[in-house]
This record gives structure tokens, C-alpha cells and sequence, in this order.
């Protein structure tokens, strides 16, 4: 993931910062707590392509 890209893009529902996570291949968003996927090195910024994160996971963003 772009390092540029990433300073850019925010959570589309709360505007607040995301998180990369390499093994995943998602973007994680700690005030929504929704993971938008990257595919084919392309963020999707779109809520209803993004899955849920759980608790631990929300727990684990920096």
C-alpha cells in the first residue's frame, strides 16, 4: 500500500483515520469499526463491501 495513498484516504462514515493491515489486505477504521478490503491493490471505500471488525480486532488497532 502507498504510503501517499494511505496519508490521503479516511473512513468514508466517520472521516477519522485507517490502518493498514498488510496480511489482510484491508483498511481498518477503529471509530466504525468496519475493514474496507484492498483488492487488487485498489482500496474499496465503500461501507457495504466492508466486513465488521470484532472486538479483539478493534482492540488491536494502533
Amino acid at each position: 500500500m502507498d504510503k501517499k495513498l494511505l496519508d490521503i484516504l479516511v473512513c468514508p462514515i466517520t472521516k477519522g483515520p485507517l490502518v493498514y493491515d498488510k496480511d489482510k489486505q484491508e483498511l481498518l477504521c477503529r471509530g466504525s469499526q468496519l475493514a474496507y478490503p484492498i483488492r487488487e491493490g485498489i482500496p474499496v471505500m465503500l461501507a457495504d463491501e466492508a466486513r465488521h471488525l470484532n472486538l479483539e480486532e478493534i482492540e488491536q488497532i494502533k
